[in-house]
């Protein structure tokens, strides 16, 4: 049996959504072992002056979790 871990990361970009939830992902890779899944979960964007300043993906991502022994 397997346990798994959910976290929630908030990626931004100033080019897309996508870029955005790749950069969450990618990151989050970096310091987790063994990611199983990403799911996009709500997208935003900051807005300055009436532009876009920025694309942003709030990311659920799951990773099997292992007891420290």
């Amino acid at each position: 049996m397997a346990v798994y871990k959910v976290i929630e990361l908030v990626g931004t970009s100033t080019t897309s959504w996508e870029e955005a939830a790749r950069s969450a992902v990618e990151r989050a890779s970096q310091s987790l072992r063994d990611l199983r899944v990403a799911e996009v979960v709500e997208l935003d964007m900051q807005i300055t002056d009436g532009k876009i300043e920025a694309f942003r993906a709030k990311v659920k991502v799951s990773f099997k979790f292992e007891d420290q022994q």
